[in-house]
């Protein structure tokens, strides 16, 4: 296989920069009531009685569903990925930060991101394929793939990509896929902040960097997949 960017999200668990996409199945949704329902009897019962055990072994039982349903589409998923492809680039998520918004928190355990990071950490070994991690500070959703003009705001609800430069009309999450293989894709000459990065540091750094964070200027590096960007893409021997 080639390579292959992975947008990940709440909306839809996996956009793949072919166009693939992975709709989030959404376990603990789906089974939210029978588990509100079976808290519910448990806070009714004596603690300690026959009755109460009863209630909270089924409880836990619920629990290990949703657990198991979410590990199983993880791992068909993370099947599919490291069989089909050689290079797969996904973006560092900060899960940590995202769960501390409490209208997210719920959905975004749900989606089980660190999980999947670790699946494909042991199956790319296994199978061959090689794993970039994108800088979460990368603006990929912000970034046109064709021009690489990056938006100063995207809000959340705008599912489509408008570029103000060159026109273009694109999906939202297929954009910031696209961007997203392109910058796994792109020679490890920088490190995250942009600073200066060489493999022996006895020796003076190769490169200095003019920004530390992605502009629209005609100065900056950019990410796009578009014309004037030949130098991010990979070559083959």
């Amino acid at each position: 296989g080639g390579s292959v960017g992975v947008d990940l999200g709440v909306r839809t668990l996996a956009a793949l920069s072919d166009g693939t996409t992975i709709a989030n199945p959404r376990h603990m949704g789906k089974s939210l009531r029978r588990l509100a329902r079976a808290q519910r009897t448990l806070s009714r019962r004596e603690k300690g009685s026959n009755r109460w055990r009863k209630a909270g072994a089924r409880v836990q039982r619920i629990h290990a569903r949703i657990a198991a349903q979410r590990r199983d589409g993880l791992h068909k998923l993370t099947d599919m990925l490291t069989r089909a492809y050689r290079d797969i680039s996904i973006e560092d998520l900060n899960v940590e930060g995202m769960v501390r918004n409490h209208r997210l928190a719920r959905a975004v355990s749900d989606c089980g991101f660190a999980e999947l990071r670790r699946q494909l950490a042991y199956k790319s070994a296994r199978t061959g394929a090689a794993v970039h991690i994108v800088d979460r500070w990368y603006p990929s959703s912000k970034t046109c793939s064709n021009c690489g003009t990056v938006k100063a705001k995207l809000s959340l609800n705008e599912r489509t990509y408008r570029c103000d430069a060159c026109g273009l009309r694109i999906d939202r999450d297929l954009n910031a896929a696209i961007n997203i293989m392109v910058a796994g894709s792109a020679p490890e000459t920088l490190n995250a902040r942009g600073g200066d990065a060489r493999h022996d540091r006895r020796e003076p750094a190769a490169q200095t960097p003019t920004k530390r964070e992605p502009s629209s200027q005609n100065n900056g590096m950019r990410l796009g997949a578009g014309p004037g960007n030949e130098a991010m893409q990979t070559t083959t021997n």
